[in-house]
């Protein structure tokens, strides 16, 4: 793949991850995933983490439509939104970090023909950096009052829609090599 068809592949332009990235969601669809012997434990953890990163962004959001529509104290909203903002960040990075330094390089030594699908994810994690810097300022914008809580819902909106293209890419690519291979070597 050469760089410009990588560029084509940017967090920010993609609508998922090209089908040959996708081939082991034909012999391990998301409608089976629970049912499959190697679901528990680090599949299952690792997608409840995923759910947490969308239930912090979903609960963020709906505090900031009710702040906006007079339906929650804007110190209320305020004290959620650092206190869920600090966790998402905290925790994606921590997250993103355990990724690139070990699941990916195990995971793509097991499924070699799917080595450009980890070498996108970790793109993605390098510009989910940027986004995360956004998303921190607009939030510190209302935290110090020098934004209005619709400029942070705007940004937390583009920055919802970008990482759940990722996280969804990231378990179409990763949770049938672990449905395949087992969670061996991965704890």
């Amino acid at each position: 793949m050469t760089e410009l068809d990588l560029t084509q592949l940017d967090l920010a332009k993609r609508d998922r991850l090209p089908e040959a990235l996708r081939a082991l969601l034909k012999d391990f669809p998301r409608a089976e995933w629970q049912a499959h012997p190697n679901f528990a434990g680090l599949v299952s953890f690792w997608l409840d983490r995923h759910l947490m990163f969308r239930r912090l962004t979903q609960a963020m959001q709906s505090d900031a439509e009710a702040e906006i529509d007079g339906n929650m104290d804007p110190q209320e909203q305020k004290a959620r939104l650092s206190r869920y903002g600090s966790m998402l960040v905290q925790q994606l990075h921590g997250h993103h970090q355990i990724e690139d330094m070990h699941y990916f390089p195990v995971l793509s030594a097991r499924e070699t023909k799917l080595a450009r699908g980890f070498e996108i994810l970790d793109r993605d994690h390098h510009a989910m950096d940027g986004l995360l810097a956004r998303f921190t300022d607009a939030a510190n914008g209302v935290l110090r009052g020098r934004a209005e809580t619709g400029a942070f819902r705007a940004e937390l909106l583009s920055f919802d829609r970008m990482l759940d293209r990722h996280l969804e890419d990231e378990e179409d690519l990763i949770v049938p090599v672990i449905l395949k291979h087992g969670a061996d070597g991965l704890h």
